[in-house]
């Protein structure tokens, strides 16, 4: 087990330039579509300024539409910046962060993925087009792939086979690159030597599982004992585990409300909680959940400047 002196601090997060459902970025959504390039150069600077160096671009497509100029989808997003991937990755490679660039969604799909070829082709047609807009860029360091499995006790058969499969496509397209997926589920997670099995099938270089506290499927108390049981699967698979810590709360009805900041007290909780089993902890998310109360770049509830603050704190006071 991995122990630190203190809880460790959130070292990267999330980013979308829409949230994929509208209720959930009720209070962002129109804002980041506002968004001028220098506006997002200017939420990548407060990432780092708060001690982040790892951004994990959320989508690249969402419901049929790119967020950059592409040829593989044809509709766009109607935002403010032309370019938002490339502009997160010139901010993200002038302060020596690290970006992993999303492939997906595909549709209007965010969750339910397909064997079948053409699914699996969109996607290597959407790497291969990324690659050669953005693979030379010193922002990018790896892929993210954001069909985030619904483990059951194990991973499902067909997202391993299909993180298999488009991992192997983005190895040869951009060796080097690693790739990181996140899924749900984690409470389920047993020790079974079939899941160790499947860690080493998926060929993924990190793992960050939703701890599934904002959205109220777990508890904090609970979720030692989720990640106690991780950290044995990933050494016997050899896959470095890492956290993906919700920093959310919903406004009311879970999955039917707007996410707004979660409470900081609860924050801090998650983050001892998950600290002695993780080699790195990831949060959802930095935009439209936390902000400077100086921000250029406003995005979320107004409570947003009250969570940053009470992070900044907290980071003070733990040295």
């Amino acid at each position: 087990m991995r122990t630190k002196e203190r809880p460790e601090r959130i070292t990267g997060s999330w980013l979308d330039f829409r949230h994929q459902n509208p209720w959930d970025g009720h209070y962002w959504n129109d804002q980041t579509a506002a968004f001028t390039c220098d506006q997002w150069h200017a939420k990548v600077a407060e990432m780092a300024a708060l001690g982040m160096d790892t951004i994990v671009i959320m989508s690249t497509t969402l419901h049929g539409r790119s967020f950059y100029p592409s040829r593989v989808s044809e509709k766009r997003w109607e935002i403010a910046c032309l370019d938002p991937v490339r502009a997160v990755l010139d901010a993200a490679a002038d302060r020596a962060m690290r970006v992993f660039v999303a492939l997906g969604y595909h549709a209007t799909s965010i969750g339910e993925i397909s064997l079948e070829a053409p699914f699996l082709q969109w996607h290597q047609e959407l790497a291969a087009e990324l690659a050669d807009r953005y693979g030379d860029h010193p922002g990018f360091y790896g892929w993210y792939l954001p069909y985030e499995a619904p483990i059951q006790g194990l991973y499902p058969q067909p997202h391993v086979e299909f993180t298999v499969k488009l991992g192997d496509y983005c190895r040869a397209t951009l060796p080097g690159k690693p790739i990181l997926i996140a899924p749900y589920g984690t409470r389920s997670v047993r020790e079974d030597d079939r899941l160790v099995q499947q860690l080493r099938e998926l060929q993924v270089d990190a793992v960050a599982y939703q701890d599934e506290v904002g959205v109220r499927k777990s508890t904090v108390e609970e979720v030692p004992a989720f990640y106690a049981t991780l950290r044995k699967l990933h050494d016997a698979a050899g896959v470095p585990l890492w956290a993906d810590v919700e920093v959310f709360d919903f406004e009311d009805q879970v999955y039917a409300s707007p996410l707004v900041p979660a409470p900081i007290e609860r924050v801090t909780r998650q983050l001892e909680n998950v600290t002695p089993y993780v080699a790195k902890i990831l949060c959802y998310q930095y935009p439209g959940l936390m902000n400077p109360p100086d921000s250029r770049a406003f995005a979320g509830h107004p409570d947003t400047i009250h969570l940053y603050r009470d992070y900044q704190a907290w980071l003070a006071q733990e040295g």
